[in-house]
Protein backbone atom coordinates (compact mmCIF):
# COMPACT_ATOMS: atom_id res chain seq x y z
CA UNK A 1 0.00 0.00 0.00
CA UNK A 2 1.30 3.41 -0.98
CA UNK A 3 0.59 6.70 0.67
CA UNK A 4 0.89 10.23 -0.59
CA UNK A 5 1.18 13.10 1.86
CA UNK A 6 0.28 16.66 0.99
CA UNK A 7 1.20 19.75 2.94
CA UNK A 8 -0.43 20.13 6.32
CA UNK A 9 -2.43 23.20 5.40
CA UNK A 10 -5.86 21.75 4.73
CA UNK A 11 -7.88 24.86 5.54
CA UNK A 12 -7.52 28.61 5.41
CA UNK A 13 -8.58 29.05 1.80
CA UNK A 14 -8.38 32.51 0.26
CA UNK A 15 -10.12 34.56 -2.39
CA UNK A 16 -8.04 33.00 -5.16
CA UNK A 17 -9.40 29.54 -4.34
CA UNK A 18 -12.97 30.82 -4.17
CA UNK A 19 -12.69 32.81 -7.40
CA UNK A 20 -10.98 29.97 -9.25
CA UNK A 21 -13.49 27.43 -7.95
CA UNK A 22 -16.41 29.67 -8.90
CA UNK A 23 -15.02 30.05 -12.42
CA UNK A 24 -15.26 26.27 -12.75
CA UNK A 25 -19.04 26.58 -12.50
CA UNK A 26 -18.99 29.36 -15.07
CA UNK A 27 -17.00 27.02 -17.33
CA UNK A 28 -19.49 24.17 -17.05
CA UNK A 29 -22.52 26.44 -16.69
CA UNK A 30 -22.11 28.22 -20.01
CA UNK A 31 -22.24 24.91 -21.89
CA UNK A 32 -24.85 23.24 -19.68
CA UNK A 33 -26.90 26.44 -19.96
CA UNK A 34 -27.19 25.73 -23.66
CA UNK A 35 -28.69 22.33 -22.81
CA UNK A 36 -31.08 23.91 -20.30
CA UNK A 37 -32.24 26.89 -22.33
CA UNK A 38 -31.53 26.35 -26.03
CA UNK A 39 -31.13 22.67 -26.98
CA UNK A 40 -34.75 21.58 -26.52
CA UNK A 41 -36.07 24.33 -28.81
CA UNK A 42 -33.19 23.86 -31.26
CA UNK A 43 -34.15 20.20 -31.65
CA UNK A 44 -37.85 20.93 -32.25
CA UNK A 45 -37.67 24.16 -34.24
CA UNK A 46 -34.48 23.87 -36.32
CA UNK A 47 -33.84 20.13 -36.65
CA UNK A 48 -37.57 19.41 -36.74
CA UNK A 49 -37.40 16.51 -34.26
CA UNK A 50 -40.76 15.64 -32.71
CA UNK A 51 -41.31 16.28 -29.01
CA UNK A 52 -41.78 12.58 -28.19
CA UNK A 53 -38.49 11.77 -29.96
CA UNK A 54 -36.74 14.54 -28.02
CA UNK A 55 -38.13 13.13 -24.78
CA UNK A 56 -36.91 9.63 -25.69
CA UNK A 57 -33.47 11.02 -26.53
CA UNK A 58 -33.08 12.60 -23.08
CA UNK A 59 -34.48 9.55 -21.27
CA UNK A 60 -32.32 7.00 -23.11
CA UNK A 61 -29.22 9.14 -22.54
CA UNK A 62 -29.80 8.78 -18.80
CA UNK A 63 -29.58 4.98 -19.08
CA UNK A 64 -26.11 5.39 -20.53
CA UNK A 65 -25.23 7.93 -17.83
CA UNK A 66 -25.94 5.28 -15.18
CA UNK A 67 -22.89 3.42 -16.46
CA UNK A 68 -20.88 6.39 -17.73
CA UNK A 69 -20.96 8.41 -14.50
CA UNK A 70 -20.02 5.48 -12.26
CA UNK A 71 -17.21 4.39 -14.60
CA UNK A 72 -15.85 7.94 -14.61
CA UNK A 73 -16.02 8.10 -10.82
CA UNK A 74 -14.14 4.79 -10.56
CA UNK A 75 -11.37 6.02 -12.89
CA UNK A 76 -11.05 9.36 -11.07
CA UNK A 77 -10.81 7.60 -7.71
CA UNK A 78 -8.26 5.03 -8.84
CA UNK A 79 -5.78 7.20 -10.75
CA UNK A 80 -2.77 8.08 -8.66
CA UNK A 81 -2.42 11.84 -8.00
CA UNK A 82 0.26 13.73 -9.91
CA UNK A 83 2.01 17.00 -9.09
CA UNK A 84 -1.21 18.98 -9.65
CA UNK A 85 -3.29 16.71 -7.41
CA UNK A 86 -6.05 14.22 -8.13
CA UNK A 87 -8.71 16.33 -9.78
CA UNK A 88 -7.28 19.48 -11.40
CA UNK A 89 -5.49 17.60 -14.20
CA UNK A 90 -8.85 16.54 -15.66
CA UNK A 91 -9.53 20.16 -16.60
CA UNK A 92 -6.42 20.14 -18.80
CA UNK A 93 -7.43 16.91 -20.49
CA UNK A 94 -11.10 17.56 -21.30
CA UNK A 95 -11.70 21.32 -21.56
CA UNK A 96 -11.00 21.39 -25.32
CA UNK A 97 -13.03 18.21 -26.07
CA UNK A 98 -15.99 19.70 -24.16
CA UNK A 99 -15.89 22.88 -26.25
CA UNK A 100 -15.73 20.83 -29.46
CA UNK A 101 -18.57 18.49 -28.45
CA UNK A 102 -20.74 21.49 -27.52
CA UNK A 103 -20.38 22.94 -31.01
CA UNK A 104 -21.06 19.53 -32.60
CA UNK A 105 -24.43 19.34 -30.82
CA UNK A 106 -25.53 22.45 -32.69
CA UNK A 107 -24.07 21.69 -36.12
CA UNK A 108 -26.90 21.24 -38.62
CA UNK A 109 -25.73 19.05 -41.47
CA UNK A 110 -27.71 20.04 -44.60
CA UNK A 111 -30.08 17.69 -46.37
CA UNK A 112 -30.59 15.01 -43.72
CA UNK A 113 -33.90 13.28 -43.08
CA UNK A 114 -35.71 13.68 -39.77
CA UNK A 115 -34.53 10.19 -38.76
CA UNK A 116 -30.92 11.06 -39.60
CA UNK A 117 -31.16 14.29 -37.59
CA UNK A 118 -32.50 12.30 -34.64
CA UNK A 119 -29.58 9.83 -34.84
CA UNK A 120 -27.09 12.70 -35.13
CA UNK A 121 -28.68 14.39 -32.13
CA UNK A 122 -28.44 11.18 -30.08
CA UNK A 123 -24.75 10.65 -30.90
CA UNK A 124 -23.65 14.24 -30.28
CA UNK A 125 -25.74 14.67 -27.12
CA UNK A 126 -24.41 11.45 -25.58
CA UNK A 127 -20.85 12.43 -26.55
CA UNK A 128 -21.32 15.82 -24.90
CA UNK A 129 -22.69 14.15 -21.76
CA UNK A 130 -19.74 11.75 -21.50
CA UNK A 131 -17.16 14.53 -21.81
CA UNK A 132 -19.12 16.80 -19.47
CA UNK A 133 -19.05 14.04 -16.85
CA UNK A 134 -15.26 13.73 -17.18
CA UNK A 135 -15.06 17.36 -16.06
CA UNK A 136 -18.02 17.56 -13.70
CA UNK A 137 -17.07 14.62 -11.46
CA UNK A 138 -13.53 15.91 -10.74
CA UNK A 139 -14.88 19.43 -10.33
CA UNK A 140 -17.53 18.35 -7.85
CA UNK A 141 -14.97 16.31 -5.90
CA UNK A 142 -12.48 19.19 -5.86
CA UNK A 143 -14.13 21.00 -2.92
CA UNK A 144 -13.26 18.09 -0.63
CA UNK A 145 -9.63 18.38 -1.71
CA UNK A 146 -9.43 22.16 -1.32
CA UNK A 147 -10.48 22.21 2.34
CA UNK A 148 -11.69 19.91 5.09
CA UNK A 149 -13.64 22.63 6.92
CA UNK A 150 -17.41 22.46 6.33
CA UNK A 151 -17.82 26.22 6.78
CA UNK A 152 -15.16 26.90 4.16
CA UNK A 153 -16.85 24.41 1.87
CA UNK A 154 -20.06 26.39 2.37
CA UNK A 155 -18.22 29.46 1.06
CA UNK A 156 -17.04 27.39 -1.92
CA UNK A 157 -20.66 26.34 -2.48
CA UNK A 158 -21.67 30.00 -2.62
CA UNK A 159 -18.79 30.77 -5.00
CA UNK A 160 -19.89 27.88 -7.21
CA UNK A 161 -23.50 28.98 -7.19
CA UNK A 162 -22.60 32.58 -8.01
CA UNK A 163 -20.51 31.21 -10.86
CA UNK A 164 -23.61 29.34 -11.98
CA UNK A 165 -25.51 32.63 -12.27
CA UNK A 166 -22.90 34.09 -14.59
CA UNK A 167 -22.65 30.77 -16.42
CA UNK A 168 -26.36 30.80 -17.23
CA UNK A 169 -26.40 34.32 -18.68
CA UNK A 170 -24.83 33.69 -22.15
CA UNK A 171 -27.35 30.97 -23.06
CA UNK A 172 -30.24 33.10 -21.79
CA UNK A 173 -29.10 36.01 -23.93
CA UNK A 174 -28.79 33.70 -26.92
CA UNK A 175 -32.28 32.20 -26.56
CA UNK A 176 -33.80 35.66 -26.09
CA UNK A 177 -32.26 37.24 -29.20
CA UNK A 178 -31.99 34.38 -31.69
CA UNK A 179 -35.33 35.05 -33.42
CA UNK A 180 -36.07 36.51 -36.83
CA UNK A 181 -39.48 37.79 -38.02
CA UNK A 182 -41.14 36.17 -41.02
CA UNK A 183 -43.19 37.99 -43.66
CA UNK A 184 -46.43 36.99 -41.90
CA UNK A 185 -45.22 38.46 -38.61
CA UNK A 186 -44.45 35.11 -36.92
CA UNK A 187 -41.08 34.58 -35.27
CA UNK A 188 -38.65 31.69 -35.67
CA UNK A 189 -35.21 30.75 -34.46
CA UNK A 190 -32.28 31.84 -36.62
CA UNK A 191 -29.69 29.11 -37.12
CA UNK A 192 -26.78 31.46 -38.00
CA UNK A 193 -27.32 33.34 -34.73
CA UNK A 194 -27.54 30.06 -32.79
CA UNK A 195 -24.34 28.51 -34.15
CA UNK A 196 -22.39 31.78 -33.81
CA UNK A 197 -23.47 32.10 -30.19
CA UNK A 198 -22.62 28.48 -29.44
CA UNK A 199 -19.08 28.86 -30.80
CA UNK A 200 -18.52 31.98 -28.69
CA UNK A 201 -19.90 30.29 -25.57
CA UNK A 202 -17.72 27.21 -26.11
CA UNK A 203 -14.59 29.39 -26.32
CA UNK A 204 -15.64 31.17 -23.12
CA UNK A 205 -15.94 27.79 -21.39
CA UNK A 206 -12.40 26.92 -22.41
CA UNK A 207 -11.00 30.15 -20.95
CA UNK A 208 -12.85 29.62 -17.66
CA UNK A 209 -11.44 26.09 -17.26
CA UNK A 210 -7.94 27.54 -17.60
CA UNK A 211 -8.73 29.98 -14.77
CA UNK A 212 -10.12 27.12 -12.66
CA UNK A 213 -6.95 25.09 -13.13
CA UNK A 214 -4.63 27.95 -12.30
CA UNK A 215 -6.67 29.42 -9.46
CA UNK A 216 -7.17 26.39 -7.20
CA UNK A 217 -4.93 24.12 -5.14
CA UNK A 218 -5.61 20.69 -3.68
CA UNK A 219 -4.63 20.63 -0.01
CA UNK A 220 -6.58 17.74 1.43
CA UNK A 221 -4.93 14.72 -0.20
CA UNK A 222 -4.19 13.37 3.24
CA UNK A 223 -3.50 9.83 2.14
CA UNK A 224 -3.80 8.35 -1.29
CA UNK A 225 -4.12 4.60 -1.26
CA UNK A 226 -3.31 2.61 -4.37
CA UNK A 227 -6.28 0.24 -4.29
CA UNK A 228 -6.03 -1.04 -7.83
CA UNK A 229 -5.31 -4.51 -6.54
CA UNK A 230 -8.24 -4.63 -4.15
CA UNK A 231 -11.25 -6.50 -5.42
CA UNK A 232 -14.82 -5.44 -4.90
CA UNK A 233 -14.19 -1.81 -3.91
CA UNK A 234 -16.53 -0.54 -6.64
CA UNK A 235 -19.41 -2.78 -5.56
CA UNK A 236 -18.90 -1.98 -1.89
CA UNK A 237 -18.86 1.74 -2.63
CA UNK A 238 -22.10 1.58 -4.63
CA UNK A 239 -23.80 -0.46 -1.90
CA UNK A 240 -22.67 2.00 0.77
CA UNK A 241 -24.01 4.93 -1.23
CA UNK A 242 -27.37 3.30 -1.88
CA UNK A 243 -27.87 2.43 1.79
CA UNK A 244 -26.78 5.79 3.24
CA UNK A 245 -29.91 7.78 4.02
CA UNK A 246 -28.25 11.20 4.18
CA UNK A 247 -26.51 10.77 0.84
CA UNK A 248 -29.50 9.33 -1.03
CA UNK A 249 -31.90 11.98 0.24
CA UNK A 250 -29.42 14.74 -0.65
CA UNK A 251 -29.10 13.26 -4.14
CA UNK A 252 -32.88 13.16 -4.56
CA UNK A 253 -33.13 16.76 -3.36
CA UNK A 254 -30.56 17.82 -5.96
CA UNK A 255 -32.43 15.84 -8.64
CA UNK A 256 -35.81 17.46 -7.91
CA UNK A 257 -34.39 20.95 -7.58
CA UNK A 258 -32.52 20.66 -10.88
CA UNK A 259 -35.70 19.31 -12.50
CA UNK A 260 -37.61 22.41 -11.38
CA UNK A 261 -34.87 24.71 -12.72
CA UNK A 262 -34.56 22.81 -15.99
CA UNK A 263 -38.30 22.69 -16.60
CA UNK A 264 -38.74 26.42 -16.01
CA UNK A 265 -35.85 27.40 -18.29
CA UNK A 266 -36.81 25.04 -21.12
CA UNK A 267 -40.57 25.54 -21.03
CA UNK A 268 -40.42 29.33 -20.68
CA UNK A 269 -38.98 29.61 -24.22
CA UNK A 270 -42.30 28.27 -25.54
CA UNK A 271 -44.46 30.14 -23.01
CA UNK A 272 -42.97 33.52 -23.85
CA UNK A 273 -43.14 32.96 -27.60
CA UNK A 274 -46.76 31.77 -27.75
CA UNK A 275 -48.60 32.74 -24.54
CA UNK A 276 -47.06 36.17 -23.92
CA UNK A 277 -45.97 36.77 -27.55
CA UNK A 278 -42.70 38.19 -26.17
CA UNK A 279 -39.81 35.82 -27.03
CA UNK A 280 -37.33 38.64 -26.45
CA UNK A 281 -38.24 38.58 -22.74
CA UNK A 282 -37.50 34.87 -22.30
CA UNK A 283 -34.44 35.50 -20.18
CA UNK A 284 -36.17 37.81 -17.68
CA UNK A 285 -37.77 35.15 -15.43
CA UNK A 286 -34.38 33.58 -14.83
CA UNK A 287 -32.74 36.99 -14.37
CA UNK A 288 -35.38 37.96 -11.81
CA UNK A 289 -35.00 34.61 -10.09
CA UNK A 290 -31.26 35.25 -9.78
CA UNK A 291 -31.56 38.85 -8.52
CA UNK A 292 -31.90 37.77 -4.85
CA UNK A 293 -28.70 35.75 -5.29
CA UNK A 294 -26.80 39.00 -5.90
CA UNK A 295 -27.91 40.18 -2.45
CA UNK A 296 -27.82 36.98 -0.42
CA UNK A 297 -24.50 35.63 -1.72
CA UNK A 298 -22.71 37.87 0.80
CA UNK A 299 -24.47 36.40 3.83
CA UNK A 300 -25.72 32.94 2.77
CA UNK A 301 -22.71 31.13 4.24
CA UNK A 302 -23.00 32.93 7.55
CA UNK A 303 -26.77 32.37 7.79
CA UNK A 304 -26.41 28.72 6.82
CA UNK A 305 -23.79 28.17 9.51
CA UNK A 306 -25.89 30.00 12.11
CA UNK A 307 -29.34 28.53 11.45
CA UNK A 308 -28.46 25.33 9.59
CA UNK A 309 -28.32 24.72 5.87
CA UNK A 310 -31.16 22.21 5.95
CA UNK A 311 -33.43 24.54 7.89
CA UNK A 312 -32.70 27.64 5.82
CA UNK A 313 -33.04 25.98 2.42
CA UNK A 314 -36.17 23.97 3.19
CA UNK A 315 -38.32 26.93 4.22
CA UNK A 316 -37.06 28.87 1.22
CA UNK A 317 -38.37 26.09 -1.02
CA UNK A 318 -41.75 26.34 0.70
CA UNK A 319 -41.87 30.05 -0.16
CA UNK A 320 -40.93 29.25 -3.78
CA UNK A 321 -43.75 26.73 -4.10
CA UNK A 322 -46.24 29.24 -2.69
CA UNK A 323 -45.07 31.84 -5.21
CA UNK A 324 -45.84 29.50 -8.10
CA UNK A 325 -49.25 28.66 -6.62
CA UNK A 326 -50.05 32.38 -6.49
CA UNK A 327 -49.33 32.55 -10.22
CA UNK A 328 -51.62 29.59 -10.79
CA UNK A 329 -54.54 31.20 -8.96
CA UNK A 330 -54.23 34.69 -10.46
CA UNK A 331 -53.63 33.29 -13.98
CA UNK A 332 -52.32 36.54 -15.38
CA UNK A 333 -51.69 37.38 -19.02
CA UNK A 334 -49.61 40.38 -17.95
CA UNK A 335 -46.00 39.39 -18.59
CA UNK A 336 -44.62 41.90 -16.10
CA UNK A 337 -46.90 40.72 -13.27
CA UNK A 338 -45.89 37.13 -14.07
CA UNK A 339 -42.21 38.03 -13.86
CA UNK A 340 -42.70 40.08 -10.68
CA UNK A 341 -44.39 37.22 -8.83
CA UNK A 342 -41.63 34.88 -10.02
CA UNK A 343 -39.29 37.12 -8.05
CA UNK A 344 -40.97 35.74 -4.90
CA UNK A 345 -40.09 32.22 -5.98
CA UNK A 346 -36.59 33.43 -6.75
CA UNK A 347 -36.23 34.72 -3.20
CA UNK A 348 -37.36 31.33 -1.91
CA UNK A 349 -34.91 29.29 -3.97
CA UNK A 350 -31.95 31.59 -3.31
CA UNK A 351 -30.62 29.67 -0.33
CA UNK A 352 -30.78 26.19 -1.83
CA UNK A 353 -29.27 27.57 -5.01
CA UNK A 354 -26.34 29.01 -3.06
CA UNK A 355 -25.92 26.15 -0.57
CA UNK A 356 -26.86 23.00 -2.51
CA UNK A 357 -23.20 22.11 -3.06
CA UNK A 358 -22.51 22.55 0.63
CA UNK A 359 -25.36 20.14 1.39
CA UNK A 360 -23.81 17.74 -1.14
CA UNK A 361 -20.42 18.04 0.59
CA UNK A 362 -22.02 17.33 3.98
CA UNK A 363 -23.69 14.20 2.57
CA UNK A 364 -20.49 13.04 0.86
CA UNK A 365 -18.56 13.55 4.11
CA UNK A 366 -21.23 11.53 5.92
CA UNK A 367 -20.93 8.51 3.65
CA UNK A 368 -17.12 8.74 3.80
CA UNK A 369 -17.09 8.79 7.61
CA UNK A 370 -19.59 5.93 7.87
CA UNK A 371 -18.34 3.68 5.06
CA UNK A 372 -15.04 5.06 3.74
CA UNK A 373 -16.46 5.83 0.28
CA UNK A 374 -14.18 8.22 -1.59
CA UNK A 375 -15.56 11.51 -2.86
CA UNK A 376 -15.10 10.64 -6.54
CA UNK A 377 -17.43 7.64 -6.22
CA UNK A 378 -19.94 9.66 -4.22
CA UNK A 379 -19.92 12.66 -6.52
CA UNK A 380 -20.22 10.57 -9.68
CA UNK A 381 -23.42 9.03 -8.30
CA UNK A 382 -24.58 12.47 -7.14
CA UNK A 383 -23.91 13.77 -10.66
CA UNK A 384 -25.99 10.95 -12.15
CA UNK A 385 -28.90 11.79 -9.86
CA UNK A 386 -28.73 15.41 -10.98
CA UNK A 387 -28.88 14.25 -14.58
CA UNK A 388 -32.01 12.30 -13.69
CA UNK A 389 -33.42 15.69 -12.76
CA UNK A 390 -32.77 16.77 -16.33
CA UNK A 391 -34.60 13.64 -17.46
CA UNK A 392 -37.60 14.41 -15.24
CA UNK A 393 -37.73 17.94 -16.65
CA UNK A 394 -37.42 16.69 -20.23
CA UNK A 395 -40.33 14.31 -19.74
CA UNK A 396 -42.47 17.06 -18.21
CA UNK A 397 -41.59 19.63 -20.89
CA UNK A 398 -42.14 17.35 -23.87
CA UNK A 399 -45.28 15.71 -22.51
CA UNK A 400 -46.72 19.18 -21.89
CA UNK A 401 -45.84 20.21 -25.46
CA UNK A 402 -47.25 16.98 -26.88
CA UNK A 403 -50.46 17.54 -24.92
CA UNK A 404 -51.03 20.88 -26.68
CA UNK A 405 -50.06 19.46 -30.09
CA UNK A 406 -46.64 21.05 -30.54
CA UNK A 407 -44.57 19.47 -33.33
CA UNK A 408 -41.67 21.58 -34.46
CA UNK A 409 -42.09 25.26 -35.22
CA UNK A 410 -45.66 24.91 -36.48
CA UNK A 411 -47.68 26.74 -33.83
CA UNK A 412 -48.09 30.49 -33.83
CA UNK A 413 -50.17 32.98 -31.91
CA UNK A 414 -52.81 33.05 -34.64
CA UNK A 415 -53.94 29.43 -34.40
CA UNK A 416 -53.46 28.49 -30.76
CA UNK A 417 -56.82 28.22 -29.03
CA UNK A 418 -57.63 29.86 -25.72
CA UNK A 419 -57.77 26.47 -24.02
CA UNK A 420 -54.31 25.62 -25.35
CA UNK A 421 -52.92 28.84 -23.92
CA UNK A 422 -54.55 28.13 -20.57
CA UNK A 423 -52.96 24.68 -20.52
CA UNK A 424 -49.57 26.10 -21.44
CA UNK A 425 -49.70 28.64 -18.62
CA UNK A 426 -50.94 26.08 -16.09
CA UNK A 427 -48.06 23.70 -16.79
CA UNK A 428 -45.55 26.54 -16.53
CA UNK A 429 -46.44 27.28 -12.89
CA UNK A 430 -47.87 24.06 -11.45
CA UNK A 431 -45.03 21.70 -12.40
CA UNK A 432 -42.34 23.79 -10.65
CA UNK A 433 -44.64 24.33 -7.65
CA UNK A 434 -45.11 20.58 -7.12
CA UNK A 435 -41.38 19.96 -7.51
CA UNK A 436 -40.60 22.68 -4.95
CA UNK A 437 -43.03 21.21 -2.42
CA UNK A 438 -41.64 17.70 -2.89
CA UNK A 439 -38.11 18.99 -2.35
CA UNK A 440 -39.22 20.90 0.76
CA UNK A 441 -40.69 17.75 2.32
CA UNK A 442 -37.56 15.69 1.63
CA UNK A 443 -35.17 18.34 2.92
CA UNK A 444 -37.07 19.37 6.04
CA UNK A 445 -38.52 16.06 7.23
CA UNK A 446 -36.38 13.26 5.74
CA UNK A 447 -32.83 14.59 5.30
CA UNK A 448 -31.04 13.84 8.62
CA UNK A 449 -28.12 16.31 8.58
CA UNK A 450 -29.44 19.32 10.43
CA UNK A 451 -27.30 21.97 12.10
CA UNK A 452 -26.24 19.91 15.12
CA UNK A 453 -25.51 16.80 13.06
CA UNK A 454 -23.25 18.78 10.71
CA UNK A 455 -21.36 20.32 13.63
CA UNK A 456 -20.78 16.86 15.14
CA UNK A 457 -19.68 15.55 11.76
CA UNK A 458 -17.13 18.37 11.47
CA UNK A 459 -15.57 17.27 14.77
CA UNK A 460 -15.33 13.69 13.48
CA UNK A 461 -13.63 14.87 10.28
CA UNK A 462 -11.08 16.91 12.18
CA UNK A 463 -10.34 14.01 14.51
CA UNK A 464 -9.95 11.66 11.55
CA UNK A 465 -7.59 14.04 9.74
CA UNK A 466 -5.39 14.35 12.83
CA UNK A 467 -5.35 10.56 13.25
Amino acid sequence: MKNRKENKSISGIGWKDKFGYGMGEVASGVTFGLVQSVLQKYYTDILGIGVISVMLLFVLARFWDAANDTICGHIVARLKPDESGRYRRWFKWFAVPLAASTVLMFVKLPGLSSTAYFIYACVTYVLFGMIYTCLNVPYGSLAQAITIDSNERASLSVARSVGGVFGAIPALILISFCYTTNADGSKQMSYPIIIGGVVAISLLSLVCYVILYRGTRERNITHYEDKAGQKGIFGRSVKALLTNKAFMVAACIAMLYLASQQFSMSYSTYLFQYYFDAPGLTMLPTVFAYLPVAVMMFCATRLGNKYGRRELCSYGLLVAGLGNFILYFIHTDNVWLYIAVLLLSGIGTTFIYLLIWSIASDAIDHVYLKSGVEEAYAYSFFSFMRKLGHCVAAVCVNMALWKIGYEGNVLNAANITDSTLVEMYTYSVLVPALLYFATFILLRFVYPLGKQAVEQQQKEKEAKSRG
